[in-house]
């Protein structure tokens, strides 16, 4: 399927999902007060184009033999966070956690020397998640209403590809079982997306960004272990980069200890 056709259903299905979830909730009134906000809807717009085009570029990556350099772009997402939280939000880190942050940035260039260039993705990946996550702290919104407005605002170009695709596109006419998985993207995109906007409001931006390397490492496992792409000795020395600093980040302060 064109990337394009799998991002209209995202799109569609998981604003039919929030949309219940949030009327289901209570919070109809809340939606329409956003709606009416300038600010917060411009915010939410521009989150909303930014989680788009992620979405677009990991769609195509799956589905061209690129999960590899996806992982690696969701590795560099977390310096990108940092970069931004110390930017623009003048969050601090301490010497302990800037010691870890280095340790990252040297698993990935390991990484990235080793591919031996630079794939686009690596580039679209951080920068478009990042900006998605700095939008989602600074807007003060509800995590759900905030993603039911995102995809709200999607909604009508997503809606406009999907009729004029021939005969209605894969839904109509490649069988039950397609059928089926384009509408369960609704839930699989929506629920992670509010959690995360639920702790991108109650985390450091820095903490949230380094948390972020689950997300890579699993994908990079499904990469090799069920499509088959190659995993090489410099993905190990990465990993242990990373992993090493995650670990470095994540122990207690002392403080926290002695409580």
């Amino acid at each position: 399927m064109p990337p394009f056709e799998v991002l209209g259903h995202r799109i569609v299905w998981s604003a039919v999902l929030t949309v219940v979830l949030a009327l289901a909730a209570g919070k109809g009134r809340d939606i329409a007060r956003v709606f009416a906000d300038p600010k917060r809807l411009l915010g939410l717009a521009a989150s909303a184009l930014s989680i788009s085009i992620n979405w677009v570029c990991f769609i195509w990556a799956v589905g061209n033999g690129h999960a590899l350099d996806s992982s690696l772009g969701y590795f560099l997402y977390p310096l990108c966070a940092v970069f931004l939280g110390a930017l623009v939000l003048k969050e601090r880190l301490t010497a302990r956690q800037t010691a870890a942050v280095t340790l990252v940035c040297v698993g990935v260039a390991v990484l990235a020397s080793g591919i031996g260039q630079v794939p686009w993705l690596v580039i679209a990946f951080p920068v478009t998640f990042g900006l998605y996550a700095l939008l989602r702290k600074v807007v003060v919104v509800d995590a759900l209403v905030g993603l039911t407005v995102e995809t709200l605002l999607l909604t009508p170009a997503a809606m406009i590809y999907l009729v004029l695709r021939p005969d209605g596109g894969a839904l109509f006419n490649d069988g039950p079982l397609l059928a089926l998985l384009l509408v369960v993207t609704g839930p699989l995109t929506a629920i992670p997306l509010v959690l995360f906007a639920y702790g991108a409001r109650r985390l450091k931006l820095s903490t949230l960004g380094l948390l972020q390397y689950l997300n890579p490492t699993i994908q990079m496992a499904i990469a090799v272990l069920s499509f088959g792409e190659t995993f090489t000795a410099t993905h190990a020395l990465t990993f242990a980069f990373i992993w090493a600093g995650l670990l470095l980040y994540s122990l207690p302060m002392r403080r926290d200890v002695a409580r």
